[in-house]
């Protein structure tokens, strides 16, 4: 899953009227991949392209016990979590920011074949929807949608930063999904990921920043 990681974190944005912002909880959203491609880059955790790994996808996601074990993905979302809530002095906002970290293994689960693992142990999980389009594609696409659209009716602000946002994203999603695909796993296509991850966090931050919440009665209402 790659843009369907942001739909908790419009949802999360959109519960949560102070600090953190949308910004924030995009990195929540694919901390745990900023995290792979920086530890892929080192060598630490592994891939490599193949074209049978899934229908969908030709990643065979081989070693990723730090970043992608549901207890690697916890430790993530509990630092992570710890962090928004000192920054922020935001309890609230500091656990959904985790819970939106935690999400990213929950939504890997459900698209990912069995190469995720509870603690990085040889016992693999992944529900496979990567090898059914028809339904993974319009699920990915409805779930960040549908969120969106939670985000955008729960708060107020100029319309044309979240729309542009949305449609970089599913640029990037056609990318993903129509785009060729890559000879081989390495440092090229890390920092093409992480790159992507960057122009969304950045819109994401831009967005966050010029909208805000509204009270009953409709006063606005800054999420500082």
């Amino acid at each position: 899953m790659f843009i369907g990681h942001f739909a908790p974190a419009f949802a999360a944005a959109a519960i949560n009227p102070r600090e953190p912002r949308l910004g924030t909880m995009f990195v929540a959203a694919q901390l745990v991949d900023w995290g792979f491609f920086a530890l892929a880059t080192l060598g630490i955790e592994k891939m490599r392209v193949d074209p049978d790994a899934t229908v969908m996808v030709p990643f065979d996601l081989y070693h990723m016990p730090y970043t992608h074990s549901l207890a690697g993905t916890g430790i993530w979302a509990v630092c992570f979590a710890l962090i928004v809530m000192i920054w922020h002095r935001n309890i609230l906002g500091g656990f959904l920011a985790g819970m939106v970290v935690l999400s990213h293994w929950l939504l890997d689960w459900v698209t990912h074949r069995p190469d995720l693992t509870i603690a990085g142990g040889e016992e693999t999980y992944g529900l496979g929807l990567w090898n059914y389009p028809s339904i993974a594609m319009p699920l990915e696409i409805g779930i960040t949608v549908a969120a969106f659209l939670f985000y955008i009716r729960r708060t107020r602000g100029p319309v044309g930063p979240p729309l542009i946002l949305l449609a970089v994203l599913l640029v990037f999603q056609a990318i993903n999904w129509f785009g060729p695909e890559p000879d081989s796993a390495g440092l090229a296509l890390y920092l093409q990921a992480l790159v992507a991850f960057a122009i969304a966090t950045g819109l994401a931050w831009w967005v966050g920043e010029n909208r805000y919440f509204t009270r009953r009665g409709g006063l606005a209402a800054s999420s500082v």
